[in-house]
């Protein structure tokens, strides 16, 4: 395996409270890759939970920076440094409120909106130009943002869980054998209850 060609970063918080929150769905689809690709996440580097391995024959680094959502980005760019990787070798994964629930957005760049470790990521970087996949959590009924993306997930959310982890491991691997642009084609989706709507 030579040197590492791609960092994916998911977004999360330590704790085993937090564990199975939506705000943790970066967490989860980064364990989904690791298990898809016989990575052990246990190297502990620039504040994060690190596993190196490799997608068919990429090498790549997979990540879980442990310093709290807020402040995941002074982690993701010593990463970057420590593997002497260029922005565009950057795929972070984090859930967005602003998307409703099984919903999933490629996107090459963008502003971070409200999501607080995009904001610190964005902030440390410099830059928006690094590819992002969107993961919805809206459950589409009013809610209290903070206590919702903290809260254990409830049943009805937990029973779609699986598959869109799934589904979410193989858009990252897409993006990294095939590029944005055909990821894009192949795994932007609405919510399966919005496909009618637009």
């Amino acid at each position: 395996m030579g040197d590492v060609q791609y960092l994916v970063v998911g977004l999360g918080n330590p704790g085993e409270e937090y564990a199975n929150s939506p705000h943790n769905l970066g967490f989860l689809v980064v364990d989904r890759l690791a298990e898809r690709n016989s990575i052990r996440i246990s190297r502990k580097e620039n504040m994060a939970l690190v596993g190196l391995g490799s997608f068919g024959n990429i090498p790549l680094a997979l990540a879980q920076p442990q310093t709290f959502m807020n402040l995941s980005g002074p982690s993701v760019k010593g990463l970057l440094e420590r593997y002497g990787l260029g922005i565009d070798r950057l795929i972070v994964v984090h859930d967005e409120l602003d998307l409703p629930w099984q919903s999933l957005r490629v996107k090459p760049d963008g502003s971070p909106a409200g999501h607080n470790g995009m904001k610190s990521i964005v902030a440390s970087l410099g830059t928006t130009q690094f590819v992002r996949v969107r993961l919805g959590i809206h459950p589409g009924h009013p809610i209290q943002g903070a206590q919702f993306v903290l809260a254990p997930f409830k049943r009805a959310l937990r029973e779609e869980l699986e598959s869109i982890v799934g589904f979410s491991a193989a858009a990252v691997e897409s993006i990294i054998a095939e590029g944005v642009e055909k990821s894009m084609t192949k795994f932007n989706r609405r919510a399966p209850s919005l496909k009618e709507e637009e």
